[in-house]
């Protein structure tokens, strides 16, 4: 039996290197499972699409799909557009079985790359003091993932003994901004700011580029092509490809009211 393959979703930019990271990670996840069709796509900006991805995919005879939202702020539900082009790929193709998986989400492993990221920018930045740290995002996720990135922040706060403020850069929530006065009013003059990002979109550099203005010591790079980020796609595929697997229960159930139980 064939794996279904395995479409990263993700959101897109202009920038040139957003479309690299993706690529990164296919290959990193090519590597991992040799055996796996691996695959990156976009919702806009870049190309391909995932209907031109999944379309070369029914040329090379694939059925079965399962689409993986790169997104880290949502925790149970895709990005809307997401399920979107799950549902015009049914429509498109009746008989490509479709599964959606769990987005990336803010997972507790990626604390451990986000620090990576953070002590490379101090050091670039030869900064030796820090009294306030920010975790800054791309946009609030759904009830759950913001839920978890909140945790994340208080996680990430006791972890350095430091306050945390979290920022988005979509503003539907405290833009970075907003979070480093937030420090400044309990005396905090040091502080550095965490992307959780996955890649460099414009949303990152708008919030890099205000919180640098607004005084931070510094600024991490998005996560990029983690091998904690590959073990998460790799597991959101797993999950969600047991929804393609048939177990035969449709036949046992054909074959039940046929069956007549006799009482004395």
């Amino acid at each position: 039996m064939t794996a279904p393959a395995l479409v990263m979703v993700g959101m897109g930019s202009t920038d040139a290197q957003v479309a690299q990271v993706a690529h990164s990670l296919r290959q990193g996840l090519q590597g991992m499972r040799p055996g796996l069709s691996v695959h990156c796509s976009f919702l806009d900006h870049c190309s391909p699409s995932t209907a031109q991805v999944v379309s070369q995919l029914i040329k090379q005879g694939i059925t079965e799909v399962v689409l993986v939202p790169l997104q880290l702020t949502h925790a149970i539900d895709p990005d809307e557009r997401v399920i979107g082009q799950s549902v015009k790929l049914r429509n498109l193709y009746p008989d490509l079985r479709v599964s959606v998986s769990r987005p990336v989400g803010p997972e507790v492993s990626l604390l451990t790359v986000l620090d990576q990221r953070l002590r490379a920018s101090l050091a670039t930045h030869r900064v030796l003091e820090l009294d306030g740290l920010v975790l800054s995002s791309a946009r609030s996720g759904d009830v759950r993932g913001n839920a978890l990135l909140a945790r994340r922040a208080r996680q990430w706060s006791t972890h350095h003994r430091l306050p945390c403020l979290t920022a988005v850069a979509d503003g539907s929530g405290p833009s970075v901004s907003q979070a480093i006065q937030g420090l400044r009013a309990q005396g905090r003059r040091h502080i550095a700011v965490g992307s959780f990002f996955l890649t460099a979109t414009e949303l990152f550099h708008t919030q890099s580029d205000l919180a640098l203005r607004c005084g931070a010591v510094s600024v991490s790079e998005p996560l990029g092509s983690a091998h904690e980020v590959m073990d998460l796609i790799l597991a959101r595929y797993a999950f969600a490809a047991m929804d393609l697997l048939d177990f035969g229960f449709d036949d046992i159930e054909d074959e039940v009211p046929a069956r007549h139980l006799t009482i004395a």
